[in-house]
């Protein structure tokens, strides 16, 4: 065994992350396919996007192969940013395809990749939004005064819902 005489102040590390840039390039070049349905009160259904980097090699500096889609894809599933990105897609296209506000949606997100092609597979649960309505407010009978003039209805309802 050697014996280490002197030794480095620092700790380096090497990180390797999807850059801003490529996050809007696949989300860009994606495929869109969307299913879903709502059953009574809940709805259940599933978007899958789909990133040829082949037909990307235009726009990117890193081989279109087999092993950048696996990287990527890799890469996708523990970013932050890109799952906060799919969520907002997968939701979007889950109130589409309900045709409805939806509440409490769950988001499942799935990334793999298959030769150059990315596939992330995003299930949604959510639940029919209940719309609710300010009820109806009665129209005052107060005799006008100068201090203290009469509202018409319409007015006392959009005062109460601004604030």
């Amino acid at each position: 065994m050697a014996i280490a005489r002197r030794v480095s102040l620092f700790e380096r590390e090497v990180t390797v992350r999807l850059a801003p840039v490529a996050i809007e390039l696949i989300h860009g070049a994606a495929r869109m396919l969307t299913e879903g349905e709502l059953a009574g009160e809940l709805y259940t259904g599933s978007t899958m996007l789909t990133v040829d980097l082949t037909q990307t090699r235009d726009r990117i500096s890193d081989p279109p192969d087999a092993s950048t889609a696996q990287r990527v894809a890799m890469l996708y599933a523990g970013d932050e940013r890109c799952r906060d990105h799919a969520r907002r897609i997968a939701i979007s296209e889950a109130r589409r395809t309900a045709g409805c506000e939806l509440s409490t949606p769950l988001v499942d997100l799935e990334s793999r990749s298959l030769g150059t092609e990315l596939r992330l597979s995003l299930d949604v649960e959510a639940q029919r939004a209940r719309v609710t309505t300010l009820p109806a407010l009665p129209t005052l009978t107060t005799p006008t005064t100068p201090e203290r003039p009469t509202r018409s209805s319409v007015e006392l309802t959009a005062m109460r819902r601004c604030p």
